[in-house]
């Protein structure tokens, strides 16, 4: 059973609620002062804990998608598929390799619901892989849209986070389809991934010097290939970016950076430089211009903003980047792009204060986007 399976959650929760019961049970018959009567419990405690523990880190798990597998988990992640020699490899840069129902009412019946596809991206010129799953709402399999092209929006995680708490945690798809049928957004595609392409190291969505090309994977390989696989624009204006976090850093970055790429970027909770830690490792190379140009404040002052529509969240209390984002709202102000504000008084950096926000972003999003 996989790390995020409810069945994995159920067990610990039972076995963290029989040990605790066994412990109330037989402590007093476990109080005589011998050592075999200690050891017991010390035993007893030591293993009501660990399962107490661990039933609260699946949940947080569950919840908010940090670790996809067991693997991911420990550290041994290894996805030998990232770095792929694409003129190799066998079929096309886009294999699906699986579908699922969105989770709303007749999500048996694509034309009503839509449905989500789990694919694998090879991109040529990065010659990284990447898993992904592709929201097609339900009008991309209604006959009178036959032949037309949608918008779409790649939708990132942050680190190390997980594609599949895009769609159960966040709610993304379901929220997209209900705007869509409530007229307050156009029908669009989501393409729902996390920014790690490279597991487990986090690449911050750039090119690292004689390293991952991350960058590149984004702002063409992936958008060259999902368009050739499905019926999305193929101009910056039909795409956009959305991102909590990391993700949320990339939204902006590959956007600001990339505007022949991406026209629209909205970013929930993001940071606006990229952190150097034991995850990350050497990003620029010890190029201190190229750490610059990834740090999104400097870039405001020091070089041409296009003309882009950001969107960037944050709360008055339990946010850290708050103070970083008025700064970044302030920049962007004199620059060519146009900026959108949500603006929370209470929210933390998780689950819950980014549901509050993403039927916002979604309609925000919706309203600039064009095939």
């Amino acid at each position: 059973m996989g790390l995020t399976s409810k069945k994995v959650l159920l067990l610990a929760v039972i076995a963290a609620v029989v040990l605790f019961a066994l412990t109330i049970w037989l402590w007093p018959r476990l109080s005589k002062r011998s050592v075999p009567s200690i050891f017991a419990r010390v035993g007893m405690l030591l293993a009501t804990q660990i399962t107490m523990i661990a039933a609260l880190g699946l949940f947080a798990n569950y919840s908010f998608g940090f670790y996809a597998s067991w693997a991911d988990l420990f550290g041994q992640e290894q996805a030998q598929g990232v770095v792929v020699d694409v003129s190799k490899a066998a079929g096309k840069e886009v294999q699906v390799v699986g579908t699922q129902q969105v989770n709303v009412p007749r999500g048996s019946v694509p034309r009503v619901a839509g449905r989500i596809e789990k694919v694998n991206i090879q991109g040529q010129e990065s010659k990284i892989a990447s898993p992904a799953f592709v929201y097609l709402p339900p009008e991309y399999f209604q006959p009178q849209y036959a032949k037309r092209n949608f918008p779409a929006s790649v939708v990132l995680t942050g680190y190390p986070g997980t594609a599949e708490a895009l769609i159960k945690g966040l709610h993304y798809p379901q929220t997209a389809h209900k705007l869509s049928k409530e007229g307050k957004m156009q029908p669009t595609i989501l393409i729902m991934m996390r920014p790690t392409v490279a597991p487990p190291r986090d690449t911050e969505c750039m090119d690292i010097p004689h390293g991952p090309q991350t960058e590149t994977f984004f702002t063409k390989d992936l958008r060259k290939a999902l368009a050739e696989q499905y019926r999305i624009g193929k101009s910056a204006k039909s795409w956009g970016m959305i991102g909590d976090s990391t993700g949320g850093y990339c939204a902006l970055k590959l956007t600001m950076r990339h505007p022949e790429a991406y026209s629209t970027a909205g970013a929930l909770s993001a940071y606006y430089k990229a952190p150097i830690d034991a995850t990350t490792g050497s990003l620029f190379g010890g190029n201190k211009q190229l750490e610059k140009e990834n740090n999104l404040l400097w870039r405001l002052k020091h070089k041409p903003t296009p003309e882009v529509n950001l969107l960037v969240t944050s709360s008055k209390q339990g946010e850290h980047n708050y103070k970083d984002t008025l700064k970044f709202i302030d920049g962007v102000k004199s620059s060519p792009a146009h900026i959108s504000k949500i603006i929370l008084d209470t929210g933390g950096h998780n689950f819950n204060t980014w549901r509050r926000e993403i039927s916002g972003v979604l309609q925000w999003l919706g309203s600039r986007l064009s095939v």
